[in-house]
């Protein structure tokens, strides 16, 4: 019975996943322009790190598959949430209060073009895995169907 409820768990696993990751790409475009942040300098860009969780019961079920084929994917999460080394912009704009000696203001390095692609990567993912839970929960329907005859 684990076994059928495997495939829920990896795709809710996944749109947990991809809900976070399109909070931090959010975050993101909200904070493009930041040029003062709390723990000094501008806003640094954050990207999400997924892994596989361990102790799926999919992953245990089907661990000779994955042996032999190398197939068989896990629950996912989000590892952590990592700040992007990219160094911050610079635009020469002394009369900004961000300025530093020389007239320059530092700018998160962020592209709003590849932002919304990330954003639209995430919700693609999300509806994707939304798909495989209503084909999952008709397949479990028919099967009570089919036990009811």
């Amino acid at each position: 019975m684990s076994d059928m409820f495997s495939m829920l768990e990896i795709s809710g696993s996944a749109m947990s996943a991809e809900r976070q990751r399109a909070e931090v790409v959010a975050a993101n475009l909200a904070n493009a322009n930041t040029t003062r942040t709390a723990e000094g300098g501008p806003y640094r860009r954050k990207e999400v790190v997924f892994a596989s969780s361990g102790n799926s019961p999919f992953r245990l079920a089907f661990q000779r598959a994955k042996e032999l084929l190398g197939l068989g994917h896990s629950a996912v999460r989000v590892e952590r949430v990592v700040a992007d080394p990219a160094a911050p912009l610079l635009r020469y704009e002394p009369g900004h209060p961000d300025a530093n000696a020389q007239g320059f203001v530092a700018y998160p390095a962020i592209n709003p073009i590849q932002e919304m692609v990330d954003l639209m990567g995430a919700v693609r993912s999300y509806q994707l895995n939304a798909s495989a839970v209503s084909a999952s929960k008709q397949m479990f329907q028919q099967a009570i169907d089919i036990l009811r005859s």
